[in-house]
């Protein structure tokens, strides 16, 4: 039976002093309005988990972690000079854009992969999960933004996609998901189509709400701030060359829908 209500919170963790903390944080390194975040760049486990019952060539898929937004992450931050505050932890330990609780927070299947080490949890080991990883990156995130100038702060939320989803090739080169901010991303989108060929989704290939997901809707909604979550294919930014592309395109693309956004000059 689980005793999880006479153990403090801070002492319910999956992970042990020799693991490694659940995220990474990247300081500014002058001011900018940009304040970057990345759900699933890592693909880490707790010791205690192992291999969570996975072959090495599943720890190489999607499904465990969105190829190729680390390097591109990283690299916007540097040309950026912008906060930058990253997952460590594979998105099969717990996903970090859900709600605790959520259905797919812990999947025990992902794209039709079974996950032997997420299936019939206690109640004790999900809450070990999201007091050792999902609310500590969160409660980083929230530290930050605390100090931050709400009307000075454009939230971006870096992610990647898989081409094919279930048998369904996805077109799209890049996606902009947008809730309560859809200024931001329209504005982005009018800058991308002037690169020339992308094709661009717009709140695809995934729609971008407070049931679906968690992270701008519960940091950025919440307080206000401009907002949009980016979605690069993952075939594109496989490569160091696809990487830097992407993260050239995004440092030289930001900065101007920014700046028509503080303008007004949206349409």
């Amino acid at each position: 039976m689980d005793d999880m209500n006479n153990v403090p919170a801070d002492k319910m963790t999956c992970l042990t002093p020799n693991d490694k903390p659940p995220f990474k944080f990247y300081p500014a390194e002058k001011e900018s309005p940009f304040f970057l975040v990345s759900d699933h760049a890592g693909r880490m486990v707790p010791a205690a988990l192992g291999n969570m019952g996975l072959s090495a060539a599943e720890w190489e898929r999607h499904i465990a972690y969105d190829i190729g937004i680390r390097e591109v992450g990283e690299q916007l931050r540097e040309k950026l000079g912008c906060v930058l505050i990253e997952q460590v932890y594979s998105r099969l330990v717990i996903d970090c854009n859900r709600a605790a609780g959520h259905l797919t927070s812990i999947p025990p299947v992902s794209d039709e992969i079974i996950i032997p080490a997420n299936a019939d949890l206690s109640a004790t080991a999900k809450q070990e999960r999201e007091e050792g990883v999902l609310h500590p990156y969160h409660r980083e995130i929230e530290r930050h933004l605390e100090a931050r100038d709400i009307d000075g702060t454009i939230f971006v939320s870096l992610h990647s996609f898989t081409p094919e989803m279930k048998g369904q090739k996805r077109p799209w080169d890049i996606g902009l998901l947008h809730d309560h901010d859809s200024v931001s991303a329209h504005i982005l989108r009018r800058l991308l189509e002037q690169e020339g060929t992308l094709c661009i989704g717009d709140n695809e290939p995934y729609i971008l709400n407070a049931q679906n997901e968690y992270t701008v809707p519960y940091h950025a909604a919440k307080r206000g701030l401009a907002a949009l979550e980016i979605e690069i294919r993952q075939d594109l930014i496989q490569s160091e060359e696809g990487q830097r592309e992407w993260a050239e395109r995004l440092a030289r693309l930001l900065p101007l829908m920014w700046k028509e956004r503080k303008g007004g000059i949206a349409r």
